[in-house]
């Protein structure tokens, strides 16, 4: 029973059980939120202690970022906007030779670190759409063994 209708399921990864097919309060935004427990802790946390760090961690999960990248990019974002102080990550040694060393290291990381994240993100739809058929056969299989009932 594969039909047009596939597009109102949810393809979420990180949908609630039940709620696929429901609308989004932002407008599509959330489609590739990452609602995990430990980012929703994190921003509730961000809420109680000071709500401006609660609003930027809301702003980061929407964005479909893990909570513990956050510290990282805020130290990237700093280093890059005030210079490159020892807390940045492209600290000078003063060897030219070891300095692009460590950005091809450094580059090498991030593209490693982008390419788990892309193949995570497949597996999650591709487990999605597995459960999805799977829901979609058990529902095909009960609407073939209950008896057409006209007094309902």
């Amino acid at each position: 029973m594969a039909s047009s209708n596939e597009s109102t399921y949810g393809t979420s990864s990180n949908a609630l059980p039940g709620m696929q097919n429901r609308g989004s309060c932002f407008g599509g935004m959330t489609g590739n939120a990452n609602w995990s427990g430990s980012n929703i802790a994190a921003m509730v946390l961000g809420f109680i202690f000071f709500w401006p760090v609660g609003l930027v961690i809301l702003y980061w999960i929407i964005k479909g970022r893990r909570v513990q990248e956050l510290p990282g990019a805020i130290r990237d974002l700093w280093s890059r906007t005030f210079g490159n102080g020892k807390m940045g990550r492209s600290f000078d040694s003063g060897n030219a030779v070891f300095n692009a060393y460590q950005q091809t290291q450094h580059d090498r990381i991030q593209e490693i670190r982008d390419e788990i994240r892309a193949r995570a993100d497949r597996f999650n739809e591709f487990r999605d759409e597995a459960k999805r058929r799977a829901d979609e056969e058990e529902f095909n299989r009960f609407m073939a063994s209950a008896p057409n009932r006209a007094d309902i």
